[in-house]
C-alpha cells in the first residue's frame, strides 16, 4: 500500500508536469489525482496549516472576496489559497499540495460543492455571500443549493457569516457568534425590484418579500409583511457611497471595530458587497485590525478578468466576467454611470464551464447601454446569439459585428481605438486571456491571480 506522503509527492510531481508541459497551472489536475489516491487529503492536508482556514462561497464575487480578504491578511500571515480560482475540492486540494507552509488558509469554495469541502476543511470562519440562478443545467434551481447550504450552516466548527440583503442566505441558520452585513444606503437604491430577481418570496411562510431598497437583484433591505420575516440587524455595513466612474468608490465602513471612510480602486456597487464579505470575515478571524482591513481594500487590485485593466496595441482593454443575470446587470449599471460612448466586446460561450443554456442573457439589461455604444463585437460560441440579443436591446445593427474567434475580436475592436470594454463568460475570458498570455500582453491566469 503506497503511504499517504508518497501519494502527495506523486500528486506534487503531476502539477510540475502539467506547468512543463504546458497544459495549464496546476491548479486542479494534481489535486484530481491525489484525491482519487487519497479520498482524505483535503482534511489531511488543511490540519496541517497552523492557524486554521477560512472559506468564502458565492454566485457571484468570491474570487474578488478571497482576494480581498488576503489583502487583509498577507502582510503578517502566510496564506495558502487557491487564488486562481479552482473551487472544487480539485483544485483545493491542488493548492494544499502546493503549500508546504503557511499560517492560515483563504480558500474559496463553488457554491455546488461546498457541502462537500466545507465539512472536509472544517474552516474556522465560513463566509456565505450571494446566491443568483448560475447555470441552471448544472446546479438547479437556487433553492436546492441553498438546501445544500441550509443542511451545514449551523452544524460545523466554524463562525458564520452571512450577507442579510440576500433572503435566501439570511435565512440559513446561524449559530452563536455569527455575523450579518449589507449595505444602508437607500440613495443607491434601485427604483423597483428587477423583473429578473432571483428570490421574491420569504423562507419562512411563502410570502411576496417586500423591499424598503433593493441594492442589486434580490439583494436589499427587505421584509415579509405575511410573518414579520425580516432581514437582521446588521453587523458590518456600508453607508454613505460615491461613485467615482469606473475609477473607483467610496464609503463609510461600519464594523464591531468601529467606522471608518473607505475609498476603494474599484467600480460598482457589487464590489462594495465583496468588501463588506471580506471585512465580516476578517472581523469574525478576531485579530485584524480595522485599519488594516481598510489598507488592504485601499490599495487592492482587481482579481483576473473583474475590471481587469491591460494594453493590446496602444490601446486600453477592460476585461469584466459576466457570466448570469445579476452579474451582468451590475456591470452594465457600471458602465451606463459613465455617458461616453462605449466600444464593447461581448463574447458568449456555452461549454460545460458556463452552462449550456444561454436564455439568461435575456435576462440582462442591454436596453440600458443601448442608447451609449459606439461599436460592439460579439464573440464566443454564441456570438450569433449575442447579436439578436443587442438587435432586441436597441443597438443599431450597423455598430455590431459577429466575429466567433475571440482574439480576433479583441483585435477588431481596439484598431477602431480604446478604451475597451471585453465582457465575458468564464471560459471565453480563461480563452482570451490564454491568447493574450501567448502575445505576452499578460502572465497566465495563475500567476496574475
Amino acid at each position: 500500500m503506497i503511504v499517504f506522503p508518497a501519494k502527495v509527492a506523486a500528486a506534487r510531481a503531476a502539477a510540475g508536469l502539467s506547468r512543463r508541459a504546458g497544459a495549464g497551472g496546476g491548479t486542479s489536475l494534481p489535486g484530481k489525482l491525489l484525491l482519487r489516491m487519497a479520498p482524505d487529503a483535503i482534511p489531511r492536508l488543511s490540519r496541517r496549516i497552523a492557524g486554521g482556514v477560512v472559506v468564502v462561497s458565492a454566485t457571484n464575487g468570491k474570487t474578488t472576496t478571497a482576494k480581498m480578504l488576503a489583502a487583509m491578511l498577507e502582510p503578517e500571515r502566510r496564506l495558502c489559497r487557491n487564488a486562481a480560482g479552482a473551487n472544487l475540492a480539485s483544485g483545493v486540494a491542488s493548492s494544499l499540495l502546493a503549500c508546504r507552509e503557511a499560517d492560515l488558509g483563504v480558500f474559496e469554495v463553488d457554491e455546488a460543492a461546498l457541502e462537500d469541502v466545507a465539512p472536509a476543511l472544517a474552516p474556522r470562519v465560513l463566509g456565505l455571500g450571494n446566491l443568483f440562478r448560475d447555470q441552471l443545467d448544472r446546479y438547479g434551481e437556487l433553492e436546492a443549493v441553498a438546501a445544500r447550504w441550509r443542511r451545514i450552516s449551523a452544524d460545523g466548527p466554524w463562525r458564520l457569516v452571512r450577507n442579510a440583503d440576500d433572503p435566501l442566505v439570511a435565512g440559513l441558520p446561524a449559530g452563536a457568534g455569527s455575523l450579518a452585513y449589507g449595505i444602508d444606503d437607500p440613495s443607491v437604491a434601485l427604483p423597483a425590484l428587477p423583473h429578473a430577481a432571483d428570490s421574491k418570496w420569504c423562507g419562512v411562510c411563502g410570502g411576496r418579500l417586500s423591499y424598503e431598497a433593493v441594492y442589486l437583484g434580490h439583494l436589499g433591505a427587505w421584509s415579509c409583511p405575511a410573518c414579520g420575516n425580516a432581514r437582521p440587524a446588521l453587523d458590518v455595513s456600508a453607508t454613505s457611497l460615491a461613485f467615482d466612474g469606473l475609477d473607483g468608490t467610496e464609503f463609510s465602513l461600519s464594523t464591531p471595530l468601529g467606522e471608518r471612510r473607505v475609498r476603494m480602486p474599484l467600480p460598482g456597487l457589487y464590489n462594495v458587497y465583496n468588501a463588506l464579505a471580506a471585512v465580516a470575515m476578517a472581523c469574525a478571524l478576531g485579530d485584524v485590525t480595522l485599519e488594516r482591513m481598510a489598507a488592504g481594500l485601499e490599495a487592492f487590485g482587481p482579481a483576473f478578468g473583474r475590471f481587469e485593466r491591460v494594453t493590446v496595441g496602444d490601446h486600453e482593454a477592460v476585461l469584466v466576467l459576466s457570466k448570469n443575470p445579476a452579474g451582468a446587470n451590475e456591470v452594465i449599471r457600471t458602465l451606463a454611470h459613465d455617458p461616453a460612448p462605449k466600444r464593447l466586446v461581448v463574447a458568449l460561450n456555452d461549454r460545460i464551464a458556463d452552462g449550456r443554456d444561454v436564455s439568461w442573457i435575456w435576462d440582462v439589461d442591454f436596453e440600458l447601454l443601448a442608447g451609449g455604444v459606439e461599436s460592439v463585437v460579439t464573440s464566443g460560441t454564441r456570438a450569433a446569439e449575442m447579436a439578436v440579443r443587442l438587435k432586441y436591446a436597441g443597438v443599431d445593427p450597423d455598430a455590431v459585428r459577429v466575429e466567433p474567434n475571440l482574439a480576433a475580436a479583441l483585435d477588431t475592436a481596439v484598431a477602431v481605438g480604446g478604451p475597451v470594454y471585453v465582457l465575458t463568460t468564464y471560459t471565453a475570458m480563461l480563452e482570451l486571456r490564454g491568447a493574450l498570455t501567448r502575445r505576452g500582453v499578460v502572465p497566465p491566469y495563475w500567476e496574475a491571480a
